[in-house]
């Protein structure tokens, strides 16, 4: 890795924000759910609905793609549905990144930081994310609303990324890295709803942490 590249992964501007981010959701499809075995499917399929509706409540652009939807199914109903009028560019090319619609979308976002969740992590995921940090893009890989045919098949292609200068995180790292300020209200309640609906245990912990701060002298109850 370069000095430059080195560089990019530290210091605050190296943490996502909705003004520099584009989030890329490449081919969650029932075709490669059904062979997706490095997670359980269902967590990966809460996790990229999680992460596809705290982009809306930050209105971070977002770019669906299938590959082959004739063959591989439409993209998954409760994905489409967060953004309902989004058409997903269908591509024949396996690599995201060779799909020249692909890749004006996401140069007309003018944004240089760009985070990829996709099925399968070792093909559809690896091969635009080493792609695209090579041309100059910041890359950061959701790698739990990702996954693989198997998890050494998903390990490895983490692996291979970061040799690349990728950096891999989890959803709920990008979508705190987004909020990055509880005083931001106006995001902090639409955050709250996609916690409580997609975060688990972290959901449940956070409404209890607002039932606290509601019961703070002042604030009634």
């Amino acid at each position: 890795m370069s000095t430059n590249q080195a560089s990019s992964h530290r210091g605050l501007d190296a943490l996502l924000t909705p003004q520099n981010s584009v989030l890329v959701l490449i081919d969650h499809q029932p075709f490669q759910f059904a062979n997706l075995h490095s997670h359980e499917p269902t967590m990966v399929l809460n996790n990229v609905v999680g992460l596809a509706k705290a982009a809306k409540v930050f209105n971070v652009p977002t770019l669906l793609t299938t590959v082959l939807e004739e063959r591989g199914g439409y993209l998954v109903k409760g994905l489409q549905d967060v953004f309902p009028d989004q058409k997903p560019i269908d591509r024949t090319f396996i690599n995201t990144w060779e799909d020249s619609r692909v890749v004006d979308a996401v140069k007309k976002t003018g944004r240089k930081k760009l985070v990829l969740a996709a099925l399968w992590t070792e093909v559809c995921l690896a091969m635009p994310a080493i792609q695209a940090a090579g041309e100059g893009y910041e890359v950061y890989v959701v790698t739990d609303a990702s996954g693989g045919v198997s998890r050494e098949a998903h390990d490895m292609a983490v692996r291979r990324m970061q040799m690349a200068g990728v950096t891999p995180l989890t959803w709920m790292s990008v979508i705190s890295e987004w909020q990055r300020d509880w005083a931001r209200e106006a995001s902090a309640a639409g955050l709250a709803g996609v916690l409580a609906e997609h975060g688990g245990g972290s959901g449940v912990a956070f409404a209890w942490e607002l039932q606290l701060l509601a019961g703070r002298p002042g604030k009634g109850v």
